[in-house]
């Protein structure tokens, strides 16, 4: 089994090297990741639960994609790569901001993320690779804010911390919409 690396990153994403990834969960240090957030035409956001046999965080929700670009690679192609093996899907994606955070996880790891976070629209069908993930579904942008208040268990310590990010975007993105009549928020 080859080893994924990670890329390690300063705190303005310079990279300072490489290290096999479960050893930088294990330490906690900074690397590059990113996050994908999907919407379909109702402004709902697409959730995915991750697999049980995931590394860290199986069985919780969170965000359509999110992963790691390999050495060498472009942060926005490894977001497009990730959603296909993923989801089994490809929609264009737009960067919309990035943030860094430190996160503890189950089995011992820290998530010590420089998260670059991508947004799209997607219509289509879904594909999802059961090894990568159990169900998805899209939900109301409220009805995600209240479950994640309601019960926070269920969702993963990131999208935790992307959220109240992703729900300010959304409310610009989709500000237009509900003006002209489409109400995304009930």
């Amino acid at each position: 089994m080859e080893l994924i690396q990670v890329i390690l990153v300063d705190a303005d994403d310079r990279q300072t090297g490489t290290m096999e990834k479960m050893e930088a969960h294990e330490k906690g240090l900074l690397h590059r990741a990113f996050s994908v957030f999907i919407f379909n035409a109702k402004g709902e956001m697409l959730l995915q639960q991750r697999a049980l046999r995931k590394y860290h965080s199986g069985g919780l929700w969170t965000n359509a994609c999110c992963s790691h670009p390999n050495p060498g690679e472009e942060t926005k192609a490894a977001a497009q790569r990730r959603m296909k093996e993923e989801l089994g899907m490809e929609t264009n994606l737009e960067k919309v901001f990035d943030f860094v955070y430190k996160a503890e996880t189950d089995k011992g790891l820290t998530e010590h993320e420089f998260d670059h976070v991508f947004t799209g629209e997607y219509e289509g069908k879904i594909d999802f690779n059961k090894e990568e993930v159990m169900d998805f579904c899209y939900k109301k942008v409220p009805e995600i804010r209240h479950s994640l208040q309601s019960h926070p268990q269920k969702y993963t310590a990131w999208f935790h911390l992307a959220f109240p990010k992703i729900e300010n975007w959304w409310n610009k993105r989709y500000a237009d919409a509900i003006v002209k009549g489409h109400n995304f928020t009930t």
